[in-house]
């Protein structure tokens, strides 16, 4: 596996990637506990928001990166991110992980890049944020294990 940088032909195998590995989440997770109502409304059109978003995550010029992972058989994963050359803060858009190149440390090897990436333009800090759900148990995990701090908060949804 290596990484390299965000290239034109990556946005549509990375969007792809990003629905996959998300799905479970919404589909299977956020959906079942919030209903179809809450559901539809906060996130009833999760796919297109992603299509949005993942192209719009690479802009040098807004001092946002996406750096991809390579493995002999295609894309393992990608990390996005972006830094604040003022407030010397970086922070994790995305990081998105294949579901057959998991538990192989590559969203270590992309988090250590991104990190590094940000230190090298002046960051001292990183955001990275997750779910609390048991979906984003791995996640939470693995930002332990690179010596990141959690804060907890809790978001509320109520149908009215």
């Amino acid at each position: 596996m290596f990484i390299r940088a965000f290239s034109q032909r990556d946005l549509a195998p990375l969007t792809e990637l990003t629905i996959e590995t998300f799905r479970p989440f919404y589909e299977d997770s956020f959906r079942p506990l919030t209903g179809d109502v809450i559901f539809a409304i906060q996130h009833g059109n999760w796919r297109d928001d992603y299509r949005k978003q993942v192209a719009e995550l690479h802009a040098p010029e807004r001092h946002a990166y996406v750096a991809v992972a390579e493995a002999e058989d295609g894309i393992a994963g990608y990390v996005a991110w972006s830094v604040e050359p003022v407030g010397r803060k970086g922070s994790v858009a995305i990081l998105a992980v294949s579901a057959k190149h998991r538990r192989h440390r590559v969203g270590t090897a992309l988090c250590e890049h991104a990190f590094a990436q940000m230190r090298a333009l002046g960051a001292e800090l990183v955001e990275i944020g997750t779910g609390g759900d048991p979906f984003h148990a791995p996640a939470r995990a693995l930002y332990e294990q690179l010596g990141c701090t959690p804060f907890p908060a809790m978001v509320y949804f109520r149908q009215l």
